[in-house]
């Protein structure tokens, strides 16, 4: 029963990387220090709570915040996706060598669910934004990464919530290719 509620909170931590990678690893990080619901003591990924850790994901909050304009589309947004994904790994990875000496396949699966919840929420968030005026759209990497951090602390304190999570991203992703092939047929105005 340990092991299953380990992955699913380790999902589901992923999945809120793969929304916004540095919020959900600072907080990750501060709960393991604090050891409320992950512990990385005594594991090979200890780094995960220490201060170097928790203040480099600090840094990369602060920087992508700043730089959120060049961060949202193409090699930015790249960038960020490549950086979730190898933040999800060794997060996913550290979850299962908490308890269980076989923590490798963390390595493939969090990267993966990363890469689900990254290609989910971006579809999500550009229906939204095509919908939004300018100054309203601006709005959203905040929702994004206020989403993020509910999951991860969700995922944390409450494991089952990380099935929650990946559910929820492969239906936003169904959800949103079904979308693609049809025409929008809402009210329309005649002039």
């Amino acid at each position: 029963m340990n092991l299953l509620l380990d992955i699913l909170q380790a999902a589901g931590v992923a999945a809120a990387i793969g929304i916004r990678p540095f919020l959900p690893a600072l907080l990750v990080g501060l709960l393991a220090a604090a050891n409320l619901g992950v512990d990385f003591d005594g594991t090979a990924f200890a780094f995960l709570e220490s201060p170097v850790w928790v203040g480099a994901m600090g840094g990369a909050l602060a920087a992508s915040v700043a730089g959120r304009a060049a961060l949202q589309e193409g090699r930015g947004a790249q960038a960020v996706t490549v950086a979730g994904a190898l933040i999800a790994a060794v997060l996913f990875a550290g979850q299962l060598d908490d308890r269980f000496d076989l923590w490798w396949p963390g390595l493939i699966a969090g990267p993966l669910l990363a890469v689900l919840a990254t290609v989910a929420a971006s579809g999500l968030f550009a229906r939204v934004r095509g919908r939004l005026d300018a100054k309203t759209a601006k709005t959203l990497p905040a929702y994004a990464e206020a989403i993020a951090l509910a999951v991860a602390g969700l995922s944390v304190l409450i494991p089952p919530f990380g099935l929650v999570a990946v559910v929820l991203c492969v239906v936003l992703l169904r959800g949103g290719r079904r979308r693609e092939g049809q025409k929008y047929a809402g009210l329309r105005i005649l002039r």
